[in-house]
């Protein structure tokens, strides 16, 4: 997947969809990237509850722990800071050889993937 943590994304399918079309909605980031970019842990999606018992390290009163949990990776969907809109992601070689990703609409560079190679250098 070409989703890496820190990405603005929006949700397109799923129940969070349904409750506001993804026009509307504003990009959020994503906290973190799981089992190689099935699962995705977005920053304010797919809030739960859960019931934690005294003792616990993260509570110790006990109580209810609000936390976001997983959704698929193919619910969401990369938001391109450059052209403002939803965008495909490709992988592209740069002049020295870096491995970048790129927003297939606007052609601009989403970071840096790996360090400068020769052997894919453009002479």
């Amino acid at each position: 997947m070409k989703i890496k943590k820190g990405d603005l994304v929006k949700v397109i399918s799923g129940r969070i969809a349904a409750e506001t079309p993804p026009a509307e909605q504003p990009p959020r980031r994503v906290t973190e990237v799981l089992d190689g970019g099935a699962k995705v842990v977005v920053e304010g999606v797919n809030l739960v509850y859960k019931h934690v018992k005294r003792g616990h390290p993260k509570s110790p009163q006990g109580g209810r722990l609000r936390m976001e949990m997983p959704i698929s990776g193919s619910n969401i969907m990369y938001f391109c800071p450059s052209c403002n809109k939803l965008a495909r992601l490709g992988y592209r070689y740069t002049e020295d050889g870096a491995k970048e990703r790129h927003c297939k609409s606007c052609d601009a560079s989403a970071g840096q993937i790996s360090r400068p190679r020769a052997r894919f250098a453009k002479s």
